[in-house]
């Protein structure tokens, strides 16, 4: 398994097993319900070349991956058998206060549809765009089947969040997703058309299209949880596997339509119209506002509170104005990090810019947060800058968009109305690029402290260097191997930190600097020191040698042992490592770069153990 590793030190690291009530992802995190955070180990995560970052926020422990965060989350389901809403019953979820608990559902009730809602979305507006371009028609075979596909999750919603809410709750999911189907049901629809009054047992029904909707399924899901809980303790364990679920679909699905749906759906009108409101009363200030803080929503996972009213906007009103306010705020970060990119010299910043660039388009900006524009600041400020400035122009427009989905590139089809083109389209175009190119042109000019570290002049007076920089020794003979000529994008890319990287020619690591041991990994593969000039250094033998688990390693150290530059502190067999298929490159990173104006490496093409390797400019 690919990932079995990462999983292996993640699952470690929040605790264990035990120690998770409950696991969902979204685009890039995993997202842990953990009982005691005490017993999570942050630190020792984000030292892991393989995650970009953990947050703590909303009541969660976020766990950030990428764009491969699915294959790392079945991975963990497979290793320890977790999956969305797990142990969710045992576990009071209303820990922590009242935004904790609110994002915490949230999440985990829409996570797990996140990806296909997302895809449904975008097919919708590639469609909204061949409508508008006069490539198809309405009433075509083709039109009617894409259609389909990109409407059946929205109008059967209903069931969807049945699914996911029961697992939240930790219900019966199907008599829920039961519930949503009825809410649907073909007769339901065809008696609220008809108009016609009907009644149960006497009691008017309110009849109500609840396609679409949002908020009655999921407060069913809840009542339905909260009686079968009632009814398992009522019922004989011969007979609560039939007693249960009858009675819990008929009085939960009874109360739905009587009092659940009609008040709910009421609440989901006015939270529509306050937000519209709120909303009419300055648009400008509203698309301002927006556009600057919802990539610091993101940053801590708080973007997930407003999610619902998009989606209840999009239910109710059949469009929603939230959704575009934040393309600018995504391509704000874009911009900044395409800045970046241009401005460095830096070969592995580059590098990494650039990828965070292509992730951003579509919508998935991590990667150029965390990786890119947060580490240096100034880009993030002009990101957000952009965001507000973008914002507020599609504010002024009053753009609205038709179909949910990932705000990226993919969103501008979305913007496009049933009757074609407007000057709605246009605000938003001109909102996101005006965005873009204001914090891409900042980012460039100011963004960065200096342009190009590398290029740094060494050549100081001896008196005055010795007070600024910080030598590191080498740790082991071999060949220099530039960190960007790493085959491991992780490396080389910088995301863990600047350096360089040795092809050894012995298997010894010795001390690069007087300090203390602050990680082992358990696979003596790597090792982590802490100088006392505070540097961080992470020493790593070899590419993917952790999957040897310790085979061909010693330890000549433990995790917190002081060392003295030059001291022993792992030995490796060098050839049944190469022999067993495994890269020795051996990359030797900062991991806290940020701190020092320039990592300079030596310059030649082999070095010896305690030799100069390193110098850090401060």
């Amino acid at each position: 398994m690919k990932y079995e590793q990462l999983a292996k030190e993640i699952i470690e690291n929040v605790g264990g097993r035990e120690n998770v009530v409950s696991l969902v992802h979204c685009a890039t995190r995993l997202r842990f319900k953990l009982r005691d955070h005490s017993l999570a180990q942050a630190e020792k995560l984000k030292r892991s070349p393989d995650i970009i970052m953990v947050v703590e926020s909303g009541g969660q422990f976020q766990v950030v991956v990428g764009s491969h965060v699915s294959d790392v989350f079945n991975a963990i389901n497979q290793l320890a058998n977790l999956q969305p809403g797990d142990n969710a019953s045992t576990t009071k979820a209303a820990k922590g206060n009242l935004l904790n608990q609110f994002i915490d559902i949230v999440s985990g009730i829409f996570t797990p549809i996140l990806g296909v809602m997302a895809a449904t979305g975008i097919l919708k507006g590639l469609l909204s765009l061949a409508l508008a371009l006069h490539w198809t028609t309405d009433d075509s075979g083709t039109y009617l089947i894409l259609f389909a596909c990109a409407d059946s999750l929205f109008f059967f919603l209903p069931i969807m969040l049945g699914y996911t809410a029961s697992k939240k709750f930790g219900s019966n999911p199907f008599i829920a997703m039961a519930i949503g189907g009825a809410l649907i049901h073909p007769s339901i629809i065809e008696a609220f058309n008809s108009g016609v009054t009907e009644y149960f047992l006497g009691i008017p029904i309110t009849f109500i299209n609840y396609s679409s909707s949002v908020m009655p399924i999921i407060f069913a899901a809840w009542v339905s949880g909260k009686l079968e809980n009632r009814l398992n303790s009522l019922f004989h364990s011969a007979i609560k596997n039939m007693f249960t679920p009858l009675f819990a679909l008929v009085i939960t699905g009874t109360l739905t339509f009587l009092l659940i749906g009609p008040v709910t759906t009421k609440a989901a009108m006015l939270l529509a119209d306050g937000y519209l409101f709120l909303y009419h009363a300055n648009p400008i200030i509203a698309g301002a506002f927006m556009g600057a803080v919802w990539q610091i929503l993101v940053i801590f996972g708080l973007h997930w509170g407003l999610i619902p009213i998009a989606l209840n906007n999009l239910s109710t009103v059949k469009y929603d104005t939230l959704m575009p306010l934040l393309l600018p705020a995504v391509f704000g970060q874009v911009g900044a990090s395409l800045g970046v990119m241009l401005r460095t010299r830096d070969a592995r910043l580059k590098t990494l810019s650039g990828s965070a660039v292509l992730a951003g388009i579509f919508g998935i900006t991590e990667p150029a947060v965390y990786g890119v524009t947060l580490p240096n600041r100034k880009p993030f400020i002009f990101g957000c800058i952009g965001g507000a400035i973008g914002g507020a122009i599609i504010g002024y427009y009053q753009s609205t968009i038709y179909s949910f989905g990932l705000v990226s590139i993919f969103s501008f089809a979305q913007i496009i109305p049933p009757t074609g083109f407007d000057a709605t389209v246009t605000g938003v175009i001109i909102g996101t690029l005006l965005s873009f190119t204001f914090a891409a042109v900042m980012s460039y000019l100011f963004g960065l402290k200096q342009p190009d570290p590398v290029q740094t002049d060494m050549t100081v007076e001896p008196q005055h260097q010795e007070n600024r920089n910080i030598t590191l020794a080498s740790p082991m003979s071999g060949q220099v191997v530039a960190l960007s000529d790493v085959k491991d994008p992780t490396f080389a890319s910088e995301l863990m930190g600047q350096g360089i990287a040795l092809f050894p020619s012995e298997g010894q690591v010795f001390s690069p600097a007087n300090g203390v041991v602050e990680s082992l990994f358990k696979t003596h593969h790597a090792i982590g020191i802490k100088s006392d000039e505070r540097a961080e250094i992470l020493i790593h033998v070899g590419i993917d040698t952790v999957k040897l688990d310790g085979q061909y390693f010693t330890a000549h150290v433990q995790k917190d042992s002081r060392v003295q530059q030059g001291d022993l502190l792992l030995t490796f067999d060098c050839e049944k490592i190469s022999a067993a298929g495994y890269d020795l490159t051996t990359p030797i990173i900062i991991t806290n770069s940020e701190d020092y104006s320039a990592v300079v490496p030596v310059q030649a093409q082999t070095v010896t153990a305690r030799t100069s390797l390193i110098t850090l400019v401060n």
